[in-house]
């Protein structure tokens, strides 16, 4: 089977290693990165948007096109692709607005019953500087358009919410959604479907403040760690019954049905599962620490959920837990810093772990950064510790100039087992 892989960042790196793994398996990526070379042909588009995908594949004519980020899908890439005949994984533009619009979202939980937040929409500044009142502290702000993981804050007080309002409008467009905050123990739940059908994958956490104890502004993703105890049989049932099989549901009888990996962000309060959003793709970090843990299965489900055929299909997961920790940049997240050379990387893969590649490049005197997260260091363990010491003893191998990365990834897990 000939795959294509849409994207060229630590997730699609680490979804195309673990497609590499399997048998009579042939990987390409557009445009992919120096990671991703080692286990695809990668070939960058000849032109930017859809058409320069759609190009890549009539070059590739692949059995199956997995787009990775949220950006081309947001575009329509996989309404282009279909258009051409090729059999695609990846929700339609109208089903991407799930994520491309927070606003949007909120909606579709309303109308579906899903469990979320309290909200306001608000669609200019004064509005919502008005709306700030009837919120206590903390409350979440939160850009309704695409903003790279970095479109939400959590403010503490009326001056830090004030401030940000102005920032978020300035930088994201004047639709802003505020929040109540809500208090529990996150989770990320992540689904493949093929419009009908689900598979439910391992729960997972992930980390998005730049600094340890969740301090500091948000990110993409600082790591994430993937253990089977995240959450019990219980609350998996009830994410399913609550959240997952509603959201489905409500999307394919509104004329969207739902192809793909569908991302909820929970948080686990005292009252169930509760949506924090929706995203329409595999998360990152937490795909360097999924896709660690499956054993095999990964291409057949991926095929059978773009042929619409999923019933019956079978992911094959290892016990043992995985850590992912995210090596970032100089800078970041406001402005990352490129080009500092990178050393260390194939010493951290001998120790055990196995490094995906995201913002990286080749230059003249070989790998250096290029975006703000660099690198997601990853392994598993017999336990969430041995794990978590396995992950961390490759990020000690790795060096690069003004590197940051969490110390404690995976640390909430020690605590509550």
């Amino acid at each position: 089977m000939k795959i294509l892989v849409i994207g060229g960042g630590g997730r699609e790196h680490a979804i195309a290693w673990r497609l590499a793994l399997e048998p009579g398996v042939e990987v390409w990526a557009s445009p992919g990165n120096p990671g991703t070379a080692r286990v695809a042909t990668c070939l960058a588009p000849p032109s930017s948007g859809v058409d320069g995908y759609l190009q890549v594949a009539a070059s590739v004519q692949p059995d199956l096109t997995v787009v990775g980020p949220e950006a081309p899908l947001v575009a329509g890439l996989a309404d282009a692709l279909q258009s051409k005949g090729f059999r695609v994984l990846g929700p339609t533009r109208k089903a991407a607005q799930l994520e491309a619009s927070k606003i949007f979202a909120k909606q579709v939980m309303v109308e579906a019953a899903i469990p979320t937040a309290a909200y306001r929409v608000t669609q200019n500044l004064d509005q919502a500087m008005q709306c700030l009142r009837e919120f206590s502290y903390p409350l979440v702000l939160k850009a309704d358009g695409l903003a790279a993981g970095k479109g939400v804050v959590i403010a503490h007080d009326q001056p830090e919410a004030q401030s940000a309002l102005r920032t978020l409008h300035s930088t994201l467009g004047p639709r802003i959604v505020i929040e109540e905050f809500l208090h529990g123990e996150e989770a990320s739940f992540i689904v493949l479907s093929d419009g009908k059908q689900v598979i439910p994958l391992e729960a997972s956490q992930d980390h998005k403040a730049i600094r340890d104890n969740d301090e500091g502004p948000n990110t993409g993703g600082m790591g994430a760690y993937c253990d089977g105890r995240i959450l019990t049989p219980v609350q998996t049932a009830a994410v399913m019954d609550r959240v997952v099989r509603p959201a489905i549901d409500y999307m394919s009888a509104n004329g969207a049905p739902f192809t793909g990996f569908l991302y909820a962000g929970l948080m686990m309060t005292p009252q169930g599962p509760k949506v924090l959003e929706f995203n329409v793709r595999l998360g990152d970090p937490e795909t360097q620490s999924l896709l660690h843990r499956i054993q095999g299965g990964f291409s057949n489900a991926l095929y059978a959920a773009a042929s619409r055929e999923l019933a019956g299909v079978e992911l094959d997961w290892k016990t043992d837990p995985s850590v992912c920790v995210v090596m970032a940049s100089a800078g970041y997240p406001e402005q990352p810093r490129i080009g500092d050379p990178i050393s260390g990387v194939d010493e951290a893969e001998t120790s055990g772990a196995v490094v995906f590649q995201a913002g990286t490049r080749v230059g003249p005197a070989g790998l250096e950064t290029a975006g703000g997260r660099v690198l997601g260091v990853t392994a598993s363990g017999g336990d969430l510790r041995q794990a978590i010491d396995n992950a961390y003893r490759g990020v000690a191998s790795i060096h690069f100039d003004g590197m940051q990365f969490r110390k404690d990834i995976g640390r909430k897990g020690l605590k509550r087992w």
